[in-house]
């Protein structure tokens, strides 16, 4: 069974509730839900931390296991070079990384506008709720054929 790995960044444990009018109402659990239906024969296996440590950690293991990745880095987008440096070998190994967001960053505040993951990211999908993940899934699987 093929695998992906999801890895959200800080405070979207708090999907479902935060500040619905821009991420919306639903959780992580949904997001679990919707993207294993969208693949059933693929094993989704959805994160979350509020720690930078963690998410490296999680990408490195990705890197060692050639599993690909789908990253919603969350505010550590715009600065967390340690989390750029950690994407970077993943994707210097070969292992696509999308990176995601629930909203549109381009259409906020000025300071969310820059990404220091995308330069090593695969792609880069944003503006769609859910369906960014969804997105950066099909992609994947299209990839696998």
């Amino acid at each position: 069974m093929k695998r992906v790995l999801v890895l959200n960044g800080p405070n979207l444990g708090r999907l479902g509730t935060r500040e619905p009018e821009i991420y919306g109402t639903a959780s992580l659990e949904d997001l679990t839900k919707l993207l294993s239906a969208d693949a059933p024969d693929w094993q989704i296996d959805v994160r979350q931390s509020d720690a930078e440590p963690e998410l490296m950690g999680w990408l490195h293991e990705a890197t060692d296991s050639k599993t690909p990745v789908i990253i919603n880095p969350a505010a550590f987008t715009h600065y967390s070079y340690a989390l750029r440096d950690a994407v970077a070998m993943l994707s210097s190994a070969g292992v696509p990384v999308i990176e995601v967001h629930i909203s549109n960053p381009h259409a906020r505040e000025e300071f969310r506008r820059d990404s220091v993951i995308s330069p090593v990211a695969t792609g880069v999908i944003a503006g769609f709720g859910f369906d960014s993940y969804r997105l950066a899934l099909h992609y994947l699987i299209t990839l696998d054929k």
